[in-house]
């Protein structure tokens, strides 16, 4: 199984290379392209995270032991940036979820140029992942 430090580390792998924040951000808003929806009957108030300028959903499951996260925006940034989220922590045994921090999005420079807003967003989105591996880890 891959650790999140492994993920980490791939993902800024991946990030690291743009020249600038605004190739990185186009590289991000592409991947929000081709990111699956979530479907209609999930995108619903109990799964809106707030505090963030536009809708964005996020979709929490035990699944086998491991945490498995689903999200959608109805922005593409938003949406780009959650997805990293969710596929860093997607599939991680919950008590590694519930320790970790998604500290890659600012390690490549995404974080620093968020709006306020997003950035809040961002902050809530993770910290309601955390929070689920915790009740997860504890039963």
């Amino acid at each position: 199984m891959t650790t999140l430090a492994d993920r980490r580390a791939r993902l800024v792998a991946e990030l690291e290379p743009f020249a600038d924040h605004h190739e990185r951000f186009q590289y991000v808003i592409d991947r929000a392209k081709s990111a699956p929806a979530l479907p209609a009957d999930l995108r619903l108030d109990a799964f809106l995270i707030e505090g963030c300028t536009s809708n964005l959903w996020l979709v929490p499951s035990l699944e086998d032991g491991l945490c498995r996260f689903r999200c959608d925006a109805d922005s593409l940034i938003t949406k780009g940036v959650a997805s990293l989220v969710c596929e860093f922590y997607d599939g991680a045994a919950p008590a590694e979820v519930a320790a970790t921090d998604a500290d890659f999005l600012s390690a490549v420079g995404i974080t620093q140029h968020l709006s306020p807003n997003r950035r809040n967003g961002l902050t809530n989105l993770v910290g309601k992942i955390r929070a689920f591996g915790r009740a997860a880890a504890v039963g």
